[in-house]
């Protein structure tokens, strides 16, 4: 995957999540979009950290919501010491050419009891824009 500077990012408690889609194949005149999405989390607290869930959402321009609430990241359960990062990518196949991706990722810290919601930048996937990366 190449990334361009069309990421958008957000920073909770040194914790910086930067999110962006890319639309890997449309039939428009059946109303079917396949689109891939980008995630980079970034530790940059003093703690080392656990990435253990995800629940994000996707809704797009005819009011269907789809939600991955689950635990892990394709069966991992990474950990990120300060300075590390995490890059995850994955596929929803849409039956609208705009929709909305928004929702958190789920992290402990050390020293710190119990799990918390970082939430990952909102944003849009949209058929009639030109998305500047490739999924491999």
């Amino acid at each position: 995957m190449s990334i361009t500077d069309d990421l958008v990012s957000l920073q909770t408690d040194g914790i910086v999540i930067s999110a962006g889609p890319v639309l890997v194949d449309a039939e428009e005149a059946e109303n079917r979009y396949m689109w891939g999405y980008y995630l980079c989390i970034e530790n940059n607290s003093a703690k080392r950290i656990r990435l253990i869930g995800k629940d994000w959402n996707i809704t797009d321009d005819k009011g269907n919501r789809y939600n991955d609430s689950s635990a892990g990241f394709k069966g991992e359960l990474p950990e990120l010491e300060p300075g590390e990062y995490f890059e995850y990518t994955s596929y929803a196949p849409l039956k609208a050419k705009n929709a909305v991706f928004y929702g958190s990722c789920k992290v402990e810290s050390d020293g710190i009891s119990g799990a918390r919601n970082i939430r990952v930048p909102t944003f849009s996937l949209s058929a009639g824009q030109t998305h500047g990366r490739v999924l491999n």
